[in-house]
């Protein structure tokens, strides 16, 4: 497809598809192969994200006094949408962010099953009854919605973040204006799609495409905000924090460096597997991602050897075609930032395998790395603090399990975290001892429940409600206390 036949598409606010006020838009570039331009897709500007805003604060009231059942009758239809179309829109995805087919039709499933939870869940929850001395007295506090919402998601899970973060907000009766990554608007389009064939109100969720500069500010400053819901860079994290408006409340889900420890007893295959599928899935593009494996020193040896031959084996293509374990990255800022760091690496310290572009034939169009090792890794390496957000692993020597802990902890970061033992003592100890906010033992450090909480500690996080499960609708509620005679 050639940029200027690429479909156009366009903001949805008030119920409608409507260009923005600017004019202009911006391409979609396929990362696996950079000829082919996905689609056209609005350059928003502040008037846009203002009308947005407008749109969900007009249609609150009604949305709010909708009877509950019929806002989970909105979602289940909407996560019915979802399953019925997971094979078409997963080729979407993976065209427009490079994840192979079969991983992405499953991000499609997955977030059906998240609307298909906040609808049930929603229901059962409420405020509570007191027990007071006074006999003629009734007191109860009431779970109210906040008001407009700011939703501002990621490329790398396109759908399943936005849906943890969109489903409870309606279902609690929130309205929301939702901003996706200008790496993967069309997924974007395709959830609102979903919400509107379930006949969701108009007004209820808008989407604003563009740049985070001409539209941020807006989304995340304007005072009819209640509340914003923000995945993405720590930094960004930040400047979002200080700009949201006193009463705004923010939930932050950020950076992580997040370690794997694989001690002296640990299954050694087992532990090869857990780095492979948490540091090369998605081509290390996942906040989870095992970035850092924290390597016994007795088994230092065997260990690198095993892992760099299951490295050097991984089939690297486009997500399109079956059979590719990693596909490219999903831009060329993405790109540009990885080969940075393994111009780092390569000088901080020892290079174990991959560490370049790939070249010739189908990798010349597009963004494709080779997943890389650096090992002789130290803890003032910057490839040991800094997130890298691609295929890259450092491999870290430790003595024993105190060691491990006190350099897996040596961190701003508190994302995720996983040990690799036999040992049960050993594993019970570090899911209190680790600095992370999701906790694995013989697992992946990726991957999460759809009822269970997720976020992380110190710079990973803000300090506030949880995403996912019952944490995810405490954060868009408020609580009146009402006290009856």
């Amino acid at each position: 497809m050639h940029e200027q036949t690429a479909q156009e598409y366009r903001n949805h606010i008030a119920g409608q598809w409507i260009a923005s006020a600017t004019g202009r838009t911006f391409p979609n570039i396929n990362p696996a192969d950079t000829n082919d331009i996905v689609g056209r897709f609005a350059a928003s500007d502040a008037g846009d994200a203002r009308r947005a805003v407008q749109a969900a604060q007009e249609a609150f009231a009604g949305w709010r006094d909708m009877p509950i059942s019929q806002r989970a009758r909105i979602l289940l239809k909407a996560a019915d949408h979802l399953d019925a179309h997971a094979s078409d829109y997963a080729s979407d995805m993976t065209r427009e962010e490079g994840k192979p087919l079969a991983q992405a039709r499953d991000e499609f499933i997955r977030s059906a099953q998240t609307l298909r939870f906040y609808a049930i869940e929603g229901q059962s929850f409420g405020g509570e009854t007191y027990p007071v001395d006074d006999a003629d007295m009734l007191v109860y506090s009431l779970r109210e919605p906040l008001g407009v919402v700011t939703v501002i998601a990621p490329w790398n899970f396109p759908v399943s973040i936005p849906a943890r973060k969109i489903a409870p907000a309606l279902i609690t009766g929130n309205t929301v204006v939702f901003k996706p990554s200008s790496e993967s608007p069309l997924t974007a389009v395709r959830l609102v799609e979903s919400f509107i064939a379930a006949g969701l109100p108009a007004g209820v969720l808008n989407l604003v495409t563009g740049s985070a500069a001409e539209v941020g500010p807006t989304l995340v400053e304007s005072p009819e905000i209640r509340a914003i819901s923000f995945t993405g860079s720590t930094a960004a994290g930040r400047q979002i924090h200080r700009a949201a408006a006193l009463n705004t409340r923010t939930q932050m889900e950020l950076g992580g460096k997040n370690p794997l420890i694989v001690l002296a007893d640990a299954d050694l295959d087992l532990a090869v597997d857990l780095v492979i599928k948490g540091g090369f899935s998605l081509s290390g593009q996942a906040c989870t991602g095992t970035s850092r494996v924290l390597v016994d020193r007795p088994i230092r040896a065997a260990f690198n050897e095993r892992l760099m031959r299951r490295t050097q084996s991984l089939k690297i293509g486009p997500g399109a075609q079956p059979g590719n374990d990693l596909g490219p990255l999903a831009s060329r800022k993405q790109l540009d930032s990885v080969l940075s760091y393994i111009d780092i690496g390569k000088k901080e310290a020892t290079l174990l395998a991959g560490g370049h572009r790939l070249s010739g034939g189908l990798y010349d169009a597009g963004y494709y790395v080779a997943p890389t090792l650096f090992t002789d890794v130290t803890q003032d390496m910057r490839i040991a603090r800094e997130e890298i957000f691609g295929p890259v692993i450092a491999l870290i020597d430790v003595d024993g399990y105190d060691d491990a802990l006190a350099k897996a902890n040596d961190t701003e970061y508190g994302l995720a975290a996983a040990l690799a033992t036999r040992d049960a003592g050993l594993a019970h100890r570090f899911a209190r001892d680790i600095q992370a906010g999701t906790v694995k033992i013989n697992r992946t450090t990726t991957g999460n429940l759809i009822n269970a909480p997720f976020g992380g500690l110190k710079q990973s996080s803000t300090a506030t409600f949880r995403e996912s499960g019952r944490a995810g609708l405490e954060f868009y509620t408020q609580v009146k206390t009402v006290y009856r005679a």
